[in-house]
């Protein structure tokens, strides 16, 4: 009976306007309110879903959790607390709502606290936290508290192997990687992002052979899958191979994308790569139908400008339908101290400088050039300006991101 009253409504609601059909409704039960309340969270309604919630002669543990998710999308989070602090019965859905609502608002803390207050925890909560520790950056965390959900039983899915993946990868903690890819039963059969993080996490952790091991055992990669590889081989100066997959993936059926062509630029530009290059740029609009994007127009410019081909580089930026980027400037100035046109770069830094940018990359590659043939009073002074403009040299570190 209560099945038939949530179709014979939702048929109804094909209507202009559900909510008449409802107020017309003699009976109401609770899951036709639900679905109301529903509707106006979706709509971004939520004091026309308040309106409805405070009206229910009934609430079941739905219709609060509809109102507090209501509440963490638009932001309200007090609000959604004082109604999780309210409900009668509250279930998994529930505290994972208020872990999800408190750890995108950045609040680690609080949405740990909901977590460890949980009397009882599925994959999704477990999942939520440890996800959340990935996107802010807290992949220690992250892996901490994977270790502490094996240690009490908790098979992962997917979500959790792609999230804990992504952390080793940003920590280069190849060690921990190789035990999570123990962990992963039959991984060719699942997803294509588990496999892709897999392939990603070998990679970023130096070990490039294992990760070209996965790829070519995997029978059916998509295209992202495709570009993570391309765009690691390229990294770790495989360069040529870089391209030989680029045209593979197109004889597999695929078509490149947007980041596909990033990736295979890079791989040019750092293997200096020109003729290939020039031919893959040009290809995008006209074998592919892709626009390029300024993020292309850099990555030409700089494969160009490292490979000494200043005048061709400087006419692309010319006429490219953008307005250049610190990036281009800089790759443009790469090219000047290669060829020691000091000329050409003061004039590069006097059009970057417009942008006023704090990346200090250009100014001091301005000092270098100078440096290189002996000026070392402009050097100095190049150095000075951008003290003076306070602007400073980020300290360098390692990284395997």
């Amino acid at each position: 009976m209560e099945a038939s009253f949530e179709v014979d409504f939702c048929n109804k609601c094909d209507l202009s306007d559900p909510r008449k059909v409802f107020d017309e409704m003699r009976v109401k039960p609770v899951e036709v309110w639900n679905q109301m309340i529903y509707r106006s969270v979706c709509d971004d309604n939520i004091s026309s879903a308040r309106e409805l919630f405070d009206s229910m002669p009934e609430k079941d543990v739905v219709s609060w959790n509809t109102m507090i998710s209501g509440y963490t999308s638009v932001g309200k989070l007090s609000k959604a607390r004082d109604l999780f602090e309210r409900m009668p019965e509250k279930n998994v859905v529930s505290w994972t709502t208020m872990i999800g609502a408190y750890a995108d608002a950045g609040d680690l803390e609080t949405a740990r606290m909901f977590f460890e207050k949980m009397p009882c925890r599925n994959v999704v909560s477990w999942n939520s936290m440890i996800c959340s520790y990935t996107k802010l950056g807290r992949f220690q965390e992250a892996l901490n508290l994977f270790e502490q959900m094996q240690s009490q039983g908790i098979v992962s899915d997917e979500y959790t192997f792609v999230s804990v993946l992504s952390a080793c990868s940003r920590l280069g903690a190849l060690e921990v990687g190789k035990w999570i890819h123990y962990l992963i039963q039959d991984w060719p059969q699942l997803g294509v992002r588990v496999r892709t993080a897999l392939i990603d996490m070998y990679a970023k952790c130096g070990d490039i052979s294992r990760a070209f091991t996965l790829f070519i055992k995997i029978k059916k990669n998509d295209v992202f899958c495709w570009n993570v590889m391309i765009k690691s081989l390229a990294i770790h100066g495989k360069t040529k191979d870089a391209i030989k997959i680029f045209y593979l993936m197109q004889k597999d059926g695929l078509k490149p994308n947007d980041f596909t062509f990033t990736s295979v630029l890079f791989a040019c530009s750092h293997g200096g790569l020109v003729a290939q290059g020039r031919k893959i740029f040009y290809s995008m609009e006209t074998d592919f139908g892709i626009s390029p994007k300024l993020e292309h127009f850099g990555c030409f410019v700089d494969l160009l400008s490292r490979n000494g081909r200043l005048e061709e580089s400087q006419l692309v930026v010319k006429e490219m339908p953008y307005k250049p980027d610190i990036a281009i400037w800089g790759a443009l100035l790469g090219g000047c101290r290669v060829r020691g046109d000091l000329k050409l770069a003061e004039r590069v830094i006097e059009r970057a400088t417009e942008l006023e940018s704090k990346e200090a990359g250009v100014h001091v590659l301005l000092s270098n050039i100078h440096a290189s043939v002996g000026q070392w009073s402009e050097a100095l002074n190049a150095r000075e300006r951008m003290e003076n403009k306070k602007i400073l040299k980020k300290v360098g570190r390692s990284s395997f991101v």
